[in-house]
Order: C-alpha cells, then structure tokens, then sequence
C-alpha cells in the first residue's frame, strides 16, 4: 500500500498569514497523512486539520500557548504502513544535528525524524540511518526564496518521492 504524507510546520497563522493558502488545503485533501512539526500559534488551525484530513500526527512548538500544549504532545512517535517516524518542533542548531538526533532518538530505533522551528526545509541522513526531514514553513519563508511544505510516500515500509514543494502565502 502506497501512503501519501503531507509535511507541514510553522503555520504560524494569523500571526504570519491570515490563514493557510488553497494549495496547502489541496494538499491537506490529496493526503493519507498529515505530520505537523509545531508552532501552530492558534487553535483554529488545529481544529480545521483535524476535521479535514484523513490523519493527523501533529506536535506543539515553542510559539504555542497552554491549549495547543494540552492537546498536543511535544514528540510524537507514530508508525506509519510499518515506517517509525517521530515529530518534534525543535532540533537545535543545524551543526551537529544529525549526530544529536542520533544521540536523542536513536535508541528508539526511528525512520523518519519530521521537525520545524528554523523555517528553512532540511533533508538530511544521520550516520545512524534516520532521515531528518525540516518541511520549512508555509507562511513565513524568512530568508528563503519562497514558503515551502513537503510531500512524500510509504511504500512498503521505506519513504520514497520526498519532494519540497513550494506555495504561495496567503
């Protein structure tokens, strides 16, 4: 069976835009999963993406307040069509993450690590074999050229056809 994931983070809205813009929603509708790496800001988001896609693994960040953090984890591990994945909002500084995501999440022997905060789309292995994925954000591209989410498949078990997608802000 073929798993089509939607990558998010970063939404930030209304804080960076007033809400999400059509091709994101399309994406959310195209999806079998939705992973969502933090910083929501408002619990309207939440709310929409959990009535609109199929799935929702979904994390807090450093920009959420009490109610997003009591209704979300900080990590979340979660296999998806035998894929060990894990989210979370913050990584640390670029140098050395991937020996740190090692160090951290290594010994529960995770696929997939799906993380925000910095904005800026990441797509890296650590020398252990996990893939750490940084979708960057769809509403606030900071110093990059445009607003990002990322879009992948299980198939099989093995994550394949990762691809960073670029998209308008709304």
């Amino acid at each position: 069976m073929v798993t089509r994931l939607l990558l998010l983070s970063d939404t930030h809205v209304p804080a960076r835009a007033k809400r999400l813009s059509d091709e994101v929603w399309r994406a959310v509708d195209t999806a079998d999963v939705v992973v969502h790496a933090g910083d929501w800001v408002d619990v309207a988001t939440l709310d929409a993406l959990e009535k609109r896609a199929s799935r929702l693994i979904a994390v807090w960040g450093n920009n959420d307040g009490a109610v997003l953090r009591a209704r979300l984890p900080e990590v979340a591990v979660e296999s998806v069509e035998g894929l060990r994945m894990a989210v979370v909002h913050e990584t640390g500084a670029a140098r050395g993450r991937e020996e740190r995501m090692d160090a951290a999440y290594g010994d529960r022997r995770i696929d997939v690590l799906v993380f925000g905060h910095s904005h800026i789309p990441w797509d890296s292995t650590t020398p252990g074999g996990m893939r750490l994925l940084n979708p960057g954000s769809p509403t606030d591209r900071r110093r990059q050229p445009v607003c990002t989410i990322m879009t992948a498949v299980v198939d099989g078990g093995e994550l394949r056809d990762v691809e960073i997608v670029p998209v308008p802000r709304a």
